[in-house]
C-alpha cells in the first residue's frame, strides 16, 4: 500500500508550528497569554536547574520574549490558571485539564503504593495519615515542616524521609495539591481546600475511556502526526496498547489517515494524522530566522528520537554523565534558528559577575557559522541575559568549536 508522503522541510514546518516556534517570539506574556500557549503545548515541564534560567522559564521565553519568571509564578499561585502533575516529569498544566488527571491519580494510587512500599521498606505508609492530620491543623506546609526526628539524607528522590515519600503519594494519588513552590520546594494543602468543589467532586467525571480519547485526540493534535508509541507517550497516562486501539478506532472512523514523513536521512516514518495534512497552512508559512535557544526540556526536542529523525539532530543531555566522559558539557542548549537545529551552545549566569559566559559553541554539521549568523546569535543573547538577570555577556578563549559530528 502506497502511503502519501510528506516531505521533510514540510514535516518540519508542521511540527515546529504545533509546538509554536513557527511563529515569532511576540506578544504580550500576561497571564491570559501564558495560559493560551501552554493549552497549545498541553504543559510545561518543570526543572530546578538554573544554568541561565530554569526549563519552564526558558520555554515559555522561546516563545514570548516578553514573559519574565514571575508571569508564570503569578498564573500558578496567584491567577490558580495552572495545577502542577506529572506527565512524563513534573509540569504545570492547565487547571482546567484536571478532570483527566483523576486517572493518572487513581493509577498512580495503586502503583507507586506497591512499587514505593518496595523501595523505602520504612514505613511511609504509616506517616500518611499523619501528614493529612498534620497540613489539615497547620496548613499549606513543605517537606521541611513535616516528620520532625525522622532520618534526613541527603534530600534527593533516593533518599527521603517516610514523611516526605507521604507528601509526594498523597500529592500524586489526589488527597494533596501542589499550591505553589517556595525556593523552588513544593508546598502541599488539602486538594479539598485549595480547589473548587467543581474539580475535587465533579458532577460529571469523566470516565476512563473519555480520558483516554481525550489524551489521545490532543496528543496527535499538538504533535500533527506521530505513531501510536508517540501519541501514549505525550501525556504518558496511556498505556500503549490504549493508545494503539485508539488510533485503529480512529483510523476505521475515518477521523485520523497514515501517511509517511521523510526524515532528515531520507528515510520514512508511518505515521497518523488528521485528514487534509497536506493542506495545511504551516506547509508554506516561513520560519523566523532569529536564533532561539532553547532549554533540553523543551516539549519540541522532548522526544529526542524524534528530534534526530526529523532535524537530524543528536541530543542527550550530559547532567548525569561523570565529567570526564562528556563530549559537549553539563547543561548544553539545542540552537533553532528557521526550521534548523543549527548548533548547541554550552553557557552559563554567572550572577555574581552579572555576567552571561559563553564556554563553548558547537555548529552542527553542514553549517557556517559566518557573521550573519553570529549577530544573529548575539541577538539572542542580549535577550537572554535580561532573563538570567545579568547586563554583561562574556566569551571564554577559543569558545568557537568545531562542528557537532558526535553521533551518541
Amino acid at each position: 500500500m502506497n502511503l502519501p508522503r510528506l516531505e521533510n522541510s514540510a514535516a518540519r514546518r508542521i511540527f515546529l508550528d504545533r509546538h509554536a516556534l513557527l511563529e515569532s517570539p511576540q506578544g504580550p506574556a500576561n497571564s491570559d497569554a501564558l495560559i493560551a500557549l501552554i493549552e497549545r503545548l498541553g504543559f510545561v515541564q518543570l526543572d530546578s536547574i538554573n544554568t541561565v534560567a530554569r526549563a519552564h522559564d526558558l520555554i515559555l521565553f522561546a516563545r514570548k520574549q516578553r514573559y519574565r519568571t514571575n508571569d508564570l509564578k503569578r498564573l500558578y499561585e496567584k491567577d490558580k490558571g495552572l495545577f502542577e502533575h506529572w506527565t512524563h516529569d513534573a509540569a504545570v498544566i492547565p487547571l482546567s485539564y484536571y478532570p483527566h488527571w483523576q486517572m493518572r491519580r487513581d493509577r498512580d494510587a495503586a502503583k507507586l503504593r506497591k512499587q514505593w512500599r518496595n523501595w523505602r521498606r520504612d514505613g511511609f505508609e504509616d506517616q500518611l495519615q499523619c501528614v493529612l492530620d498534620f497540613i489539615r491543623e497547620n496548613g499549606a506546609c513543605g517537606s521541611s515542616d513535616v516528620g520532625q526526628g525522622e532520618k534526613r539524607g541527603s534530600g534527593g528522590w533516593w533518599d527521603w524521609h517516610p514523611s516526605k515519600t507521604a507528601l509526594e503519594y498523597l500529592w500524586r494519588s489526589g488527597a494533596l495539591h501542589v499550591v505553589g513552590r517556595q525556593n523552588f520546594q513544593k508546598r502541599y494543602d488539602l486538594a479539598e481546600r485549595a480547589l473548587d468543589q467543581q474539580f475535587t467532586a465533579p458532577q460529571n467525571p469523566p470516565t476512563d475511556g473519555d480520558t483516554i480519547d481525550w489524551c489521545c485526540s490532543g496528543a496527535l493534535d499538538r504533535l500533527g502526526f506521530a505513531t501510536s508509541g508517540e501519541i501514549a507517550a505525550f501525556w504518558a497516562h496511556v498505556t500503549a496498547a490504549e493508545a494503539k486501539a485508539w488510533c485503529a478506532k480512529s483510523l476505521t472512523a475515518g477521523d485520523i489517515e497514515e501517511l509517511e514523513i521523510v526524515g532528515a536521512d531520507k528515510t520514512c516514518k508511518r505515521v497518523f494524522a488528521r485528514p487534509n495534512l497536506f493542506a495545511d497552512a504551516a506547509i508554506t508559512q516561513q520560519a523566523p530566522q532569529r536564533i532561539r535557544a532553547l532549554s533540553p526540556f523543551d516539549p519540541a526536542l522532548r522526544d529526542r528520537k524524534r528530534a534526530k529523525f526529523l532535524f537530524g539532530f543528536d541530543y542527550r543531555i550530559e547532567v548525569f554523565v561523570p565529567e570526564a566522559k562528556r563530549i559537549y558539557g553539563y547543561y548544553v542548549f539545542p540552537l533553532l534558528q528557521g526550521e534548523r537545529l543549527v548548533g548547541r551552545v554550552d553557557m552559563k549566569a554567572f550572577r555574581s559577575e552579572d555576567t552571561l559566559r559563553i564556554r563553548a559553541l558547537w555548529p552542527e554539521r553542514g553549517v557556517a557559522w559566518g557573521k550573519g549568523r553570529q549577530a544573529a546569535f548575539e541577538a539572542e543573547l542580549d535577550r537572554l541575559k535580561r532573563l538570567a538577570g545579568v547586563n554583561n555577556i562574556e566569551f571564554e578563549a577559543d569558545w568557537l568549536k568545531p562542528s557537532a559530528d558526535h553521533q551518541f
